[in-house]
Formats: structure tokens, sequence, C-alpha cells
């Protein structure tokens, strides 16, 4: 059985914290996993500057609340449910990603918390795991399903490592440079291509 595990932001919708850098006008809030591989680092520098800013969960879920899919992405997930099972491995949190999820049909999503005061002060974040992409990939192989995953920063790397097969999506020249291992695609029908070769199945895009 072949499963495919797909990174959300980037990939599906848009990055939620350039969105919210967009609508703040505070350009610091920008950086993603594409500019910062600490995951730790980028996330302690985001809280700081939701502090300073006097900044709270409210605020991000306003900004998330108008936000849409990426154009294409509902189509390509209902291509990748009839020839996959399918889960999004996120470092998104829950507590942003129900509407964008809504509009995108409710796949299977595994990400992490927040943890936010009664004010809707974001004191801390709970990862799910360590290297959760990876782990989520390592107990799908011990189900003996075999994983195709599609993602595009760096904090997306080790789960196309752990993969059976990995492909990059609309990944910024940085990446794709340091990781030319992996296939880079920018568009979805690229993507349903290389899912088509990746398959050990005879799929048509």
């Amino acid at each position: 059985m072949e499963i495919a595990c797909l990174d959300l932001e980037g990939v599906l919708i848009p990055e939620i914290w350039i969105g919210f850098a967009e609508k703040t006008g505070i350009a610091e809030f920008a950086a993603t996993t594409r500019d910062i591989p600490d995951y730790d680092v980028l996330m302690r520098q985001r809280l700081d500057l939701l502090e300073k800013h006097k900044l709270g969960l409210p605020d991000i879920q306003e900004v998330i609340s108008s936000m849409e899919p990426l154009p294409g992405a509902q189509e390509f997930i209902n291509w990748l449910r009839e020839n996959f099972q399918l889960i999004i491995l996120s470092d998104t949190f829950y507590e942003f990603s129900q509407p964008l999820m809504r509009q995108l049909g409710f796949p299977t999503l595994f990400c992490h918390r927040l943890i936010a005061d009664s004010d809707g002060r974001i004191v801390d974040y709970k990862l799910r795991q360590k290297d959760p992409k990876r782990q989520s990939v390592k107990a799908l192989h011990g189900l003996n399903f075999r994983v195709i995953a599609t993602g595009d920063s760096y904090n997306d790397t080790t789960m196309l490592e752990e993969a059976d097969v990995g492909i990059l999506f609309s990944a910024p020249d940085n990446v794709i440079n340091e990781f030319p291992q992996y296939p880079a695609v920018h568009s979805y029908d690229e993507l349903r291509v290389e899912f088509c070769k990746a398959s050990e199945r005879d799929l048509k895009p």
C-alpha cells in the first residue's frame, strides 16, 4: 500500500506567517523554515515578536480566516485521494489550521499545539514529538506502507530522506541547491507526474 505525505504551508496553502507579516507590516514575521532551519530558533523568534508587539492568537486567526488554499491545491488533493492514502505532516498548529483544512476537505493532519493564556497571548508551543515528520514516516514504514513525500523547506528534508521517494515542490533555490537528490517541481501538474513516476502502480496524471 502506498501513502502520500505532504507538507502543508507552501505546498497546499500560503505561508501563514508571511501572510501575518504582510497584514501587520512587521517584516520579521515573514521568516519561515525556508530561511531558518532550526524550528525552535524560529518559533522563539516568533514568540518574542508577538510579545514585543502585543499580538496574540486572535490576531493570527483573524488573518488565517481570510486566507485560501493555493490555486489548484484542492484539485490536487482530490486526485491524490483517488490514488493514494494521504496524511498532511506539518509544523503548523491545530489552532491555526481549521479554516484552511475545512477548505481542503479536512484531510488527516498531524501537527503541533500552541499554549495560550486566557487573553489569547501565546506563551509557548508543544511539539507532537521531536523530528515529527521523519518519525511519522518511520511509523508508516512500520505499518508496511510505501511512502512518497513532498515538501518545500528545510524542515521537510528529513521526511523526504526517510520516505521511499521524496519530491520538492515550489522550494526556494537554496533548498533545491542543497538537496539536489530530490526532483524539484513547481506546479501541481508536474507534481502529479512525479507521483505517477514514484508509484509502483500504473497511474495516469
